[in-house]
C-alpha cells in the first residue's frame, strides 16, 4: 500500500509539474526574468503550492500517524545558520543557470530532455561531494 501511495502521489506531483511549466527551463527562466521579459504565471504555481502545502504542514503537524499509519516524521530545525544560507544560494544559483530545480528535472529527464540529463548529474556529482565533505568533517566535529 505504501508504495502504490507513494507512486501516485509522485506521478501527480510529476503531471502537476509539467502542466504548471516548472518542467519547461524556459518557463522558469521566463519567471526569474525580472528584468526583462518577466512571465508572472509561475507566481501563481508558486502560491498555489505554498497554500497546500502550509495547510498539509498544518495537518500534519497536529497528528502522530499519517494517514496510512506511519509515524509522522517532520523536521524541527527551526535556526537560520550559514549552511541554510550557503545552501539557498548555491540552489538559487543554480536554479537561474539551469532553469531546473531537483523535482523538476527528475520530470523533464523523464520526458528526454538532454539539458535535465545534465543538470541530474551536476546535481547528483554536488550531492556526492556533499556527502564526503561531510564525512571528512564529522569526526572533527564529533570525535570518538
Amino acid at each position: 500500500m505504501n508504495i502504490a501511495s507513494s507512486f501516485l502521489a509522485g506521478l501527480l506531483f510529476g503531471i502537476g509539474l509539467i502542466v504548471s511549466g516548472m518542467a519547461d527551463p524556459a518557463k522558469v527562466l521566463g519567471f526569474l526574468d525580472l528584468a526583462g521579459a518577466w512571465d508572472p504565471s509561475l507566481a501563481l504555481v508558486m502560491a498555489g503550492a505554498i497554500a497546500v502545502g502550509s495547510g498539509a504542514f498544518w495537518v500534519a503537524g497536529r497528528r502522530t500517524r499519517s494517514l496510512l499509519g506511519l509515524q509522522m516524521i517532520l523536521p524541527d530545525a527551526r535556526h537560520i545558520d550559514r549552511r541554510l544560507i550557503g545552501g539557498g544560494l548555491l540552489f538559487g544559483i543554480g536554479w537561474g543557470i539551469a532553469g531546473f530545480c531537483p523535482g523538476p528535472a527528475l520530470v523533464a529527464l523523464g520526458m528526454g530532455q538532454a539539458k535535465a540529463a545534465v543538470f541530474v548529474l551536476a546535481m547528483l556529482a554536488g550531492m556526492l561531494l556533499f556527502e564526503a565533505l561531510e564525512h571528512i568533517r564529522r569526526p572533527a566535529a564529533n570525535p570518538a
